[in-house]
């Protein structure tokens, strides 16, 4: 008798015992699950690339080779990268032969980017002509100049480049002109699988409202623009296009807001942080806000312009930033 009342209380114990382990366990599988969840929802509704000219100080001085540009990307944990085409002029004149010289440029490009394991995203193309300019040879030009440029970047993989959109300041002339110059390029980039996307860059093209109706006027579907967060300048002392005090600016807010509709990729431009590494001219929170809002997902390329902090200070500052402002967004 003894003997079985001890064996139906081992029953019950071992019985006890299994459920508080059953449930423990169940309780902390969803827990687990729970914390993929909020780990997942932590995560930026973008990714995060690296525009080359953050690091143009170190590389027209000589101290840095824009042939380790992607190195340089991956040691920072960038995912892509975005070109800037004057950062290779020197590159450009290692052979008397442009095309051959171009396409040594190209090749190393790409098997630097494919060892290091970015993504090529776009370039950045300056000092190829006026696409606006009042003119038609020189703007045929300037459409002609770049064509090599579009040509690059569908070798490397990008899906973009870059461009600006200088020529005249007289808005309803550049509004005609800049539509033609754009709508000729696009046709070319249109079979090699090229975006022209339009940065606001100085002057009317960061009139968003009318570089937008431009964009809207050239109505292909490779064309669009770069918005950028910081470079909303309409005019600069002496009219100079650079290197001058600005004297009249467009809301950044407002310009972001009216180009992200038509946007093919975006610029996260930084100047200076402060102590909490917040940008001191620009609210990242609301500027992201407003490409979230806009439904876009894909690159924002960190484009440091800072003199305080080094280049590589800068970078992972901005990059930083743009981390801890997307977990405060709606």
């Amino acid at each position: 008798m003894r003997y079985n009342k001890l064996i139906s209380k081992v029953v019950k114990t071992s019985l006890l015992i299994f459920l508080l382990s059953f449930f423990a366990c169940g309780n902390g599988l969803k827990k687990e699950k729970t914390n993929e969840k909020e780990t997942t929802q932590s995560e930026p509704f973008f990714k995060i690339s690296l525009a080359q000219w953050s690091f143009n100080k170190q590389i027209r001085s000589g101290e840095m080779s824009p042939l380790d540009f992607a190195q340089k990307a991956s040691e920072l944990g960038f995912e892509g990268i975005e070109y800037v085409s004057q950062l290779y002029t020197n590159e450009l004149k290692k052979n008397d032969n442009p095309k051959v010289a171009m396409q040594m440029l190209l090749e190393t490009l790409k098997q630097k980017s494919e060892t290091h394991g970015v993504l090529n995203l776009l370039i950045m193309v300056d000092g190829e002509g006026d696409l606006a300019s009042i003119k038609e040879n020189e703007r045929d030009q300037a459409v002609e100049n770049h064509k090599k440029w579009v040509d690059a970047a569908a070798f490397l993989g990008c899906h973009s480049i870059r461009v600006n959109l200088f020529g005249t300041n007289n808005p309803e002339i550049w509004k005609k002109t800049a539509v033609d110059g754009l709508s000729k390029l696009a046709a070319y980039a249109v079979n090699k699988n090229i975006n022209i996307i339009v940065e606001n860059h100085g002057y009317l093209s960061s009139n968003a409202e009318l570089l937008v109706e431009v964009v809207n006027e050239v109505n292909a579907p490779n064309c669009g623009v770069l918005p950028d967060f910081g470079n909303f300048c309409l005019k600069r002392e002496d009219g100079k296009r650079w290197q001058a005090k600005c004297i009249e600016e467009y809301d950044k807010y407002k310009g972001v807001t009216e180009m992200m509709p038509v946007a093919k990729a975006v610029s996260a431009k930084s100047y200076d942080f402060n102590q909490n590494g917040e940008e001191t001219t620009i609210d990242y929170v609301r500027m992201l806000q407003i490409v979230k809002d806009a439904g876009y997902t894909g690159f924002i390329g960190v484009e440091y312009e800072g003199s305080r902090l080094s280049e590589e200070e800068g970078v992972v500052a901005t990059k930083k930033l743009l981390i801890a402002a997307a977990k405060k967004l709606n």
